[in-house]
């Protein structure tokens, strides 16, 4: 193996697993690891992982530490909440959505060190070693892609940490037992799936969300907000002008107190199975609810309803992997060109795991109180229009009960 690949670069986080990982790929391929970890607002600390990367012998030079928290939400989330995306109805799509510049970023250190694969922690499972070689194969066609948890045979927790022991790799106490379920987490949410999820029947425990106040413990006043949207983005909260990512940072405080963004799931993922999962993504649904928000005023009733029509089909793209291929990326201009006059402010009522649209205003409203007024309209509309409309319309029906009388 090692005349085939010189170096690798590693999706790293510093946890036991990609450590394990790390330490694999130079037994077994002979090479030499670079590791890439990701900010994407996960909210650790991710200096340790530098200090774990140092302590296994990769130099400097080839530890990446990277801040992408605002492409994260610039180039990947406010892109795909203009077309309000939601996976089988429900699912905000957070790990999915962070799967894709993940890819890109490694393909670039891969370019910039000259390796000769990419290596990543997903298990063959799971829609992440979908995600992270679809997007990798689409970036950079001739790239190999090792991935771990397909060659090894280390398919017990027990035996991984018994290799890691063999290999002098720190294992922390509270690795030595089974996890009680597994997390993933970014500045849009934080999944938890797997061990005390895997009956759908159980609730979910009270002690697996990390993300939000227990919607019953929440204030007992509403909160009002205001959001503020250009061309489909969000750019301003109460009135304060904020980066994609500040903005949704804010929102996510303001989600945690309020017990908003849970969600528990069944889902059906791409590789066949259906799977349980919890999502907490506090911040990402109250932005959902504004956006929609602001479109039910500035959008024509066509283009509104083609963007539903065209959202459960980009939301799967999205979710199974597809973020680079080109009718995401189609679907993507035509949703982008629906959002050109999505410009307006929107009122929301957070209040007990909900957040309520109760107000919009826009300079492009489409909205007209004189046409929709029970009172005097002043001609606006002649209400006499409509019988031949409704007799045009309703030709076929008569036509076919006639038929079939």
């Amino acid at each position: 193996m090692s005349d085939q690949i010189k170096r690798v670069v590693l999706a790293y986080s510093g946890g036991l697993d990609t450590s394990v990982i790390l330490k694999w790929l130079q037994v077994t391929y002979d090479c030499e690891v670079v590791t890439f970890t990701a900010d994407l607002g996960q909210g650790e600390e991710l200096e340790p992982a530098r200090a774990k990367a140092q302590m296994m012998g990769i130099p400097d030079k080839h530890i990446y530490i990277d801040d992408l928290r605002e492409e994260f939400v610039r180039d990947f989330v406010f892109p795909m909440m203009r077309a309000n995306a939601r996976y089988e109805g429900d699912y905000l799509l957070g790990t999915s959505i962070a799967r894709p510049l993940i890819s890109k970023r490694l393909i670039e250190i891969a370019r910039e060190t000259g390796a000769d694969a990419i290596a990543h922690g997903a298990t063959g499972k799971g829609n992440d070693q979908v995600r992270f070689e679809l997007s990798a194969y689409a970036l950079a066609p001739d790239i190999k892609v090792i991935a771990p948890w397909r060659e090894w045979d280390l398919t017990s927790r027990t035996a991984l940490i018994a290799w890691a022991e063999k290999h002098q790799i720190p294992v922390p106490k509270d690795k030595r037992g089974e996890s009680p379920f597994s997390t993933d987490a970014n500045l849009l949410h934080t999944s938890s799936e797997g061990k005390v999820l895997e009956d759908p029947w159980e609730e979910v425990p009270d002690y697996v969300y990390s993300r939000t106040d227990n919607p019953e413990d929440a204030p007992d006043a509403p909160e009002y907000i205001t959001i503020e949207f250009e061309k489909g983005d969000g750019v301003a909260l109460n009135g304060e002008a904020m980066s994609p990512a500040t903005l949704l940072a804010a929102l996510n405080d303001l989600g945690r107190k309020h017990g908003i963004g849970r969600l528990d799931l069944v889902e059906n993922r791409f590789v066949g199975m259906k799977s349980r999962g919890m999502y907490e993504t506090p911040g990402g649904e109250i932005y959902a609810r504004a956006h929609r928000g602001i479109e039910q005023i500035t959008l024509d009733r066509g283009a509104a309803h083609l963007k539903d029509e065209l959202m459960p089909k980009y939301a799967e793209l999205i979710y199974n992997g597809f973020w680079f291929a080109p009718e995401r990326e189609m679907l993507q201009a035509a949703i982008d060109l629906s959002q050109e006059k999505v410009s307006g402010t929107v009122r929301l009522k957070l209040y007990k795991g909900l957040a309520m649209v109760v107000g919009r205003k826009s300079p492009n409203s489409l909205y007209s109180e004189q046409h929709v007024t029970f009172e005097d309209d002043a001609g606006a509309y002649d209400q006499t229009d409509a019988e031949g409309f409704i007799k045009l319309n309703a030709l076929r029906l008569r036509l076919l009960a006639k038929r079939d009388r």
